[in-house]
């Protein structure tokens, strides 16, 4: 069988390309991940409101975090997401089945929230609020789990996109309407809502088509590795001659002077020092 939604769905890839959606495997995810920079710093009004969709609901999490008011209930609601599989991206092989953002991203995401998020939207550095600073603060914490936390926050979008495409483009017989849970949070009822949406389906499940300039092959923009390769360089990009100084000085004094640190132990030094000043982050 050709593996491809386009021959599946009898559609062109033309149809596709013209539309702007990418045309997914059938048979296995692909390595291709969904980059909040790319939201923000697209020209694209719907995609800039995306990324302020992303930002709103982390400023509504954290004032319940420093209420210290968030029960294991009400952590599982708010901070665990499984993995929108339907849109076949990701790293599983031999299907579409990834293990989602469990209890790991979720403490990630909660500890975090005073240190890494402590000014959002009142930021005095960047040009706007990003959801990246997670996985700069937590090396555990990579493309894959952005991408999965990012798509579970613009599912309506995907899921509307997909609909959209669906019905005017694929036959009845291969399309079902169906209610998915978690599509959209409600802020007045404070909690995650089903929608009906009519789909193309594929061996009982919906398929979720995602539009191509927001996808990336690699790294996110904003990502670990990069930041933890060039972090020497980092303060010397922060204009507080006294902040700099702490940081280089508590930085160096967290790795062995004796001899070259491993990996292990510079990547130690770098999260500790981030833990100590956070502000790193929004440079």
């Amino acid at each position: 069988m050709n593996p491809f939604f386009s021959v599946y769905f009898e559609v062109t890839e033309e149809l596709l390309d013209e539309y702007g959606a990418f045309n997914i495997s059938l048979v296995t995810d692909l390595p291709l991940f969904i980059d909040p920079f790319l939201l923000f710093n697209s020209t694209k009004p719907g995609y800039q409101s995306l990324h302020n969709d992303i930002i709103r609901y982390l400023r509504f999490l954290r004032p319940r975090w420093e209420q210290g008011d968030i029960s294991s209930g009400l952590l599982r609601a708010w901070y665990f997401f499984s993995e929108v599989k339907q849109n076949w991206l990701g790293f599983t092989r031999d299907g579409n089945s990834g293990r989602g953002l469990g209890r790991k991203f979720a403490f990630a995401l909660d500890s975090n929230l005073a240190r890494v998020f402590s000014n959002f939207g009142n930021e005095g550095v960047t040009r706007s609020s990003h959801l990246e600073r997670l996985c700069l603060i937590k090396s555990g914490v990579g493309r894959d789990s952005i991408s999965d936390f990012t798509t579970n926050l613009i599912k309506d979008y995907l899921l509307s996109y997909t609909e959209q495409f669906a019905r005017s483009n694929i036959s009845d017989s291969l399309t079902q309407t169906i209610s998915v849970p978690r599509a959209f949070f409600d802020y007045n009822l404070e909690r995650w809502m089903p929608k009906t949406y009519t789909l193309p389906f594929f061996k009982d499940d919906f398929v979720v088509l995602t539009p191509k300039d927001i996808l990336t092959r690699d790294e996110t923009w904003i990502n670990y590795k990069d930041f933890a390769n060039r972090f020497r360089d980092i303060p010397a990009a922060i204009e507080n001659e006294q902040l700099r100084a702490e940081i280089n000085n508590y930085f160096y004094s967290t790795i062995p002077e004796d001899r070259e640190p491993t990996r292990e132990e510079t990547n130690l030094a770098i999260s500790s020092t981030l833990a100590r000043f956070p502000q790193i982050i929004d440079y």
